[in-house]
């Protein structure tokens, strides 16, 4: 591995240790065994080198959500079976010790405090919208129209948040799939009612 790896290796284990706050560049060099000025000359600064490595992060993370990380995931698309079965690949990944999804609360707080992470992060979170269409809808992620990205990818996104600051707040009371489900059906049947 260069040095432009081994920093974004040892910023991703910085932030799962520390969280973002709290990282510094020096704890980042000594994780990764590189040098201080090889932040600024691959990443421009120390927070664009943890931006990178939370989305790294996320997208290693995401591969559970199928539960298999190759895309398949049980019901036809759309169906409210695939939709249960996601957000239960979903919670498990909250339960984990040390989840990745406590630092997301952590990035979301702070976020004006570092509008260019901010930015970097925002792009970024169109691509997940993407990824949550492709994998309930069964589309291929490079079919998925920036419309529908923004639209229901971005409803899968604040459930997403929504649950991780639940998941954060109170893992004892934070829903669970089957009740996301259930008040998904809910909706439907409210929407549909003549």
């Amino acid at each position: 591995m260069g040095h432009r790896e081994d920093l974004l290796e040892g910023a991703k284990r910085c932030l799962l240790e520390k969280g973002f706050v709290r990282t510094t560049a020096r704890d980042i060099v000594k994780e990764s065994g590189t040098n201080l000025a090889s932040i600024g000359y691959h990443y421009g600064s120390k927070d664009a080198l943890l931006a990178q490595a939370y989305v790294a992060l996320v997208e290693e993370m995401s591969d559970a959500f199928d539960g298999s990380g190759t895309g398949d995931l049980p019901g036809a698309p759309g169906s409210l079976e695939r939709f249960q079965a996601l957000w239960t690949n979903v919670v498990a990944t909250m339960r984990e010790p040390g989840s990745l999804w406590r630092l997301s609360m952590e990035i979301v707080v702070m976020g004006d405090q570092l509008p260019d992470v901010r930015d970097q992060l925002a792009r970024a979170q169109r691509e997940g919208s993407r990824g949550f269409v492709s994998l309930l809808m069964g589309v291929p992620e490079e079919e998925v129209t920036d419309t529908t990205a923004d639209t229901l990818g971005g409803f899968y996104s604040t459930l997403m948040l929504g649950l991780i600051a639940q998941w954060t707040f109170d893992p004892k009371t934070a829903p669970e799939a089957e009740t996301l489900t259930e008040g998904l059906r809910q909706v439907i049947e409210a929407a549909t009612e003549k």
